[in-house]
């Protein structure tokens, strides 16, 4: 399982709400999730292509959607993943099949 899926599924969607929620990302097409949102996507997909262009306008951004305290939680989680992500792809770490944080079933 992905380092996203997995967040969504600690976060309490289920397989196919994880499946429908990250078809609507990869897709580009915001447009079906609230404003705010849609401004958080924009700045982590700024931030990650080319991070030196960001600039206080795009954080005040995040601000007018979410409050000051609710947007550095925005750019923290995004740089926290952006990071992941890199060193994952660095070292070649295989992502996890399913999710680690879940119980594990009885048999």
């Amino acid at each position: 399982m992905g380092h996203c899926e997995m967040l969504l599924a600690v976060a309490g969607l289920d397989q196919d709400a994880v499946a429908e929620r990250t078809r609507r990302l990869a897709s580009g097409d915001w447009s079906t999730f609230p404003v705010g949102e849609q401004a958080a996507f924009a700045f982590a997909r700024k931030q990650a292509r080319q991070p030196w262009s960001v600039t206080d306008d795009d954080f005040e951004g995040l601000v007018h959607h979410f409050g000051r305290e609710r947007a550095l939680d925005v750019v923290w989680w995004a740089c926290r993943c952006h990071y992941m992500t890199r060193v994952a792809d660095a070292f070649q770490l295989p992502l996890e099949r399913e999710n680690v944080f879940q119980p594990a079933r009885l048999r």
